[in-house]
This record gives C-alpha cells, sequence and structure tokens, in this order.
C-alpha cells in the first residue's frame, strides 16, 4: 500500500485512511500493538480473567499500566468489562468477539517466534 492508502471496512463501505493521523482504525492498531495491549489481548484469548488474576499473568505490569491499557481496549470493543456489585466490586475481562477475531493472529505470531527461539539454556 502506498501513501493515501485506503482500507474498507468490512459490510460497511467505510473507508479509512489508515496512513493519516486522525484515522480512527490506527488508534485501535495503537493501542493493540503497544507494549502491554499485546500480552493483554493474547492473556483473555484462552479465558476471562479478573482484574488481579489477569495483572498476575502478566509479569511486570503495574496495576496502573494494566487498568489503563483495558480502559483502551475496553474503549475500542476489544475487550469487554464486567462488574459484580459485591464490597469490594469484582470486575471481570474477557475478550468481545471483535478481540478475539484481533486476538488470534497474534497469538499464531507469539507461537511462531517461540517455535523458532533455540531451547532455553542453548547457545
Amino acid at each position: 500500500m502506498g501513501e493515501g492508502a485506503q482500507l474498507t471496512q468490512a459490510g460497511s463501505g467505510t473507508e479509512y485512511e489508515v496512513f493519516h493521523t486522525d484515522c480512527p482504525a490506527r488508534d485501535v492498531v495503537d493501542h493493540v500493538t503497544s507494549k502491554w495491549g499485546v500480552w493483554v489481548l493474547i492473556s483473555l484469548r484462552s479465558h476471562d480473567l479478573r482484574f488481579h488474576a489477569l495483572r498476575d499473568s502478566i509479569q511486570g505490569i503495574s496495576e496502573k499500566m494494566l487498568a489503563q491499557t483495558l480502559r483502551a481496549l475496553v474503549q475500542d470493543g476489544l475487550v469487554w468489562r464486567e462488574v459484580e456489585p459485591t464490597t469490594p466490586p469484582q470486575v471481570t475481562y474477557g475478550l468481545s468477539e471483535f478481540g478475539q477475531d484481533v486476538a488470534e493472529p497474534l497469538t499464531d505470531l507469539f507461537d511462531r517466534i517461540t517455535r523458532r527461539l533455540p531451547a532455553r539454556g542453548a547457545v
């Protein structure tokens, strides 16, 4: 694709100027490919998780960064959020259909990378 390339949204006829900074699709790509966005999507691919279980599954992420990443992914429609009215509230996250669709190739990419890496400890 060259400069000014367009992508058409499936079923809507809406064209996105993906190389323009004001393209809404570009924001979603930025959130998905952020340092933590990829790991959140991969972590949620196989099952729904509560906030702290999700944090524990992604080593190195702070609560602040997890909250910010989840907020962006929920706003983009990739992740859903369910709050149980308990004290304290229990919040569960999972992938929407859109999120599943995006997470699948990310998981495939991760699997391809780890298959090609040398065995741990081997040089």
